[in-house]
């Protein structure tokens, strides 16, 4: 029952064979190779138009880069209070950007407010100047607790950007559930409805370690290919990753396993809505559940195997807890199975 992170699950069959069958032989390096080409041209497919595309190792690297490429002196990047890239991921925007900071901007469940984003870019006005420039926004596509934004909400939030001429980034590292929860295309998802550049990950949904910066306007980001470089994120056997985004990509496997997990998430929902020890915190949209439960009933379902985490209260929630409840996250992937979901039900009783 492990519902801790769909980092915990493993490789699709599919992705692990390519990586076998790539394996032999020989192949430039350094991303120009025959397979590395015809991925990038997968991309551009993909998303319906020319597009750049930059491999690196982890979602944090193609956040941070993403920001390092956008930065100004005295850069300041708007992002959600509760982004991943505001809260979890240790500075490192900070740190691959020599000095940048992220700007929190308020919004119920997970989803920067268009408007309180419009006050928050205000507040750095030219007479402030050493408080420093708004240099860029981003938002979580799918976000943190496990809401979606729809393409109008993007176009509202790229239209506040764009006002403050600023580019828009998509932290995407759970981009294919959000496609898989909105059935939209990925085009309309991203530069159709104002996304600069994303960063596009596949790691949380059955690849090895593949996650890439996608940049759809060819003005922004134009050092990135030196940026990877000083950063240590440029691969020598970068076929290794193509190798993983081949197969990813091909006949939609990575919408099919978002929609597994997905349909696995709303399963689990159901399971913990109907249980006599457990509830709903808010109705999940993509591919995570967040749960209310007494702590004892918790440590039980723990102590039996399940593995999930507590989870602090996010704004916007509307809930009621109780003096010895807690909010918990539970995030399907995958690779996730009925059978898990029934014993965890069986548990909850």
């Amino acid at each position: 029952m492990f519902f801790a992170s769909d980092n915990w699950a493993g490789v699709h069959p599919d992705i692990s064979a390519n990586l076998s069958r790539h394996a032999a032989g020989v192949a430039t390096a350094y991303g120009d190779g025959d397979l590395d080409r015809a991925v990038y041209r997968r991309f551009s497919e993909v998303f319906e138009r020319e597009v750049q595309v930059f491999f690196v190792a982890t979602g944090t690297a193609a956040n941070a880069l993403s920001m390092a490429a956008l930065n100004r002196i005295g850069g300041i990047a708007m992002c959600h209070s509760e982004a991943h890239m505001n809260v979890d991921e240790f500075g490192a925007v900070g740190f691959y950007t020599g000095g940048a900071r992220m700007a929190p901007v308020p919004g119920p469940l997970g989803r920067m407010n268009p408007h309180a984003l419009d006050n928050a870019i205000k507040r750095y006005s030219q007479d402030l100047a050493p408080a420093g420039q708004p240099m860029a926004v981003t938002v979580t596509q799918a976000t943190e607790v496990g809401t979606v934004y729809t393409v109008d909400d993007i176009k509202a939030i790229a239209e506040v950007s764009r006002r403050h001429k600023l580019p828009l980034h998509m932290d995407g590292a759970r981009f294919a559930n959000a496609i898989a929860a909105t059935g939209v295309s990925p085009a309309e998802m991203t530069w159709k409805s104002g996304v600069d550049l994303i960063s596009f990950g596949g790691t949380k949904n059955g690849c090895w370690m593949a996650d890439a910066v996608v940049i759809f306007n060819p003005e922004v980001g134009k050092d990135l290919r030196l940026l990877r470089q000083r950063a240590g994120q440029t691969f020598s056997k970068a076929r290794f990753i193509s190798a993983q985004f081949e197969a990813y990509l091909t006949d939609d496997l990575w919408l099919r396993m978002a929609h597994h997990a997905n349909a696995m998430a709303a399963h689990l929902a159901e399971t913990i809505e109907d249980a006599a020890s457990g509830k709903l915190a808010w109705l999940p949209q993509a591919n995570e559940v967040f749960a209310i439960l007494n702590r004892e009933t918790a440590e039980k379902l723990q102590a039996a195997g399940a593995k999930f985490y507590e989870w602090g209260v996010p704004q916007g929630f509307d809930g009621h807890l109780g003096d010895n409840e807690a909010i918990y996250r539970f995030v399907a992937s995958f690779a996730t199975t009925t059978e898990e979901i029934d014993r965890l039900g069986q548990l909850l009783g």
